[in-house]
């Protein structure tokens, strides 16, 4: 089964790195081939190819400039001709609502990739709900539940995100990541590492670790930078709220990083309080509990289906108090750490390995196209009863 992937490309985050790390596993399925296709040259686009699967470039789209959509659709159908895909593997409403119509008139099955919560009545849901899909497939059962605000009656297979095992660190490593931090060896790390946007609860963290001020031994890490121009705004506006809060020197903003995962790996708590953004999954929180750290976030979104009681802390959003009390808990306790640590490690292997996920993927592609009745590697639709 010939898969292709459809994503933006512009950005990097978690459905960026899921698409990698799929590209990266994909011999845990081999009947499942898949190619990749963009509409931005980026970072997304720079480790698919490092990893050594195909990447097409379907030129930059702008919607307001609907000749920049015609020709990428024209692109679109010329590769359509040229490569027998079975299925067009939209992600995201964007991508499905400009490419979707494509695909269906070349009679290739089409998936939509659910890794939001999805509002129903935005133009893109209501664009992309034009084109009816073959299948969706959820990131968690949260989100399968929102599928139904714009494909009512479409089948839909949750498929986690294939989180890989971080990198095992000796001491000196850690020691040195810590270092190049600006943070001692024995202080209790904090790390908060997501995209750089409102509703992540960075404020909220912030406001929490003024509580602790005058608590010794812990330093935070925030992990991220802005890669949009709204997102640097808040960036600094951040910055400045710590230093006003007096944590200039606990708190270290270390910027936009490729190696997210050593940095998870050198810390000792996840803390990500989001106030109003619902996570559809949260890699990073998944990524955090393999590296054996306790998680604490809000229970809004598909938290509650990621992290439970034996792998971390779930609080009502916006609760400083709350925040500030069991980040000192677990600052003072090392045993429940790594009581926590471990009941997440043990979780996160189970449920969201990629020798457990990409299989299921494949499973879930596979159902669709047997349902629809495509014949394997054929751009063509075999009628029901023919």
């Amino acid at each position: 089964m010939r898969v292709l992937h459809l994503i933006p490309g512009k950005i990097f985050g978690g459905i960026e790195t899921t698409l990698v790390t799929r590209a990266r596993f994909r011999h845990l399925a081999a009947e499942m081939v898949s190619e990749f296709a963009v509409c931005f040259e980026g970072r997304l686009s720079q480790e698919l190819r490092s990893v050594g699967v195909p990447v097409h470039f379907l030129g930059n789209v702008r919607v307001s400039n609907p000749l920049t959509v015609w020709r990428a659709r024209r692109r679109m159908r010329g590769l359509l001709r040229s490569r027998p895909f079975d299925v067009v593997f939209c992600h995201m409403e964007w991508t499905h609502a400009i490419f979707a119509p494509v695909a269906r008139d070349a009679g290739v099955a089409v998936a939509y990739g659910i890794h939001h919560p999805i509002s129903g009545t935005s133009w893109p849901d209501r664009w992309a709900a034009r084109t009816r899909p073959d299948i969706a497939i959820a990131l968690t059962h949260f989100l399968a539940r929102e599928a139904e605000k714009i494909f009512p009656n479409v089948p839909v297979e949750v498929a986690y995100n294939p989180v890989v095992a971080p990198p095992s660190l000796n001491q000196s490593e850690r020691r040195a990541i810590r270092s190049q931090a600006g943070t001692p060896d024995d202080a209790v790390v904090i790390i908060q590492a997501c995209r750089m946007q409102a509703g992540k609860g960075h404020r909220v963290c912030l406001e929490a670790l003024a509580q602790l001020r005058d608590l010794p031994g812990w330093q935070c890490w925030q992990v991220g930078g802005p890669q949009r121009a709204a997102e640097q705004q808040y960036f600094e506006t951040l910055r400045q709220h710590a230093a006003q809060l007096g944590l200039a020197h606990q708190v270290h903003f270390l910027g936009q990083r490729s190696d997210v995962a050593r940095l998870l790996a050198a810390a000792d708590i996840y803390c990500q309080p989001n106030d109003t953004f619902r996570e559809g999954l949260g890699n990073v929180f998944v990524e955090a509990m393999r590296s054996g750290l306790p998680v604490v976030t809000s229970a809004i979104g598909a938290a509650p289906e990621i992290i439970d009681g034996a792998c971390g802390f779930l609080l009502a959003p916006g609760d400083v108090d709350s925040l500030a009390a069991t980040l000192e808990k677990l600052i003072h306790n090392a045993d429940l750490r790594v009581k926590l640590g471990n009941g997440g490690r043990s979780r996160a292997a189970s449920q969201f390995a990629p020798e457990v996920q990409i299989p299921r993927l494949y499973a879930g592609l596979a159902a669709a196209v047997s349902r629809n009745h495509i014949s394997p590697n054929r751009n063509v639709w075999t009628a029901v009863n023919q």
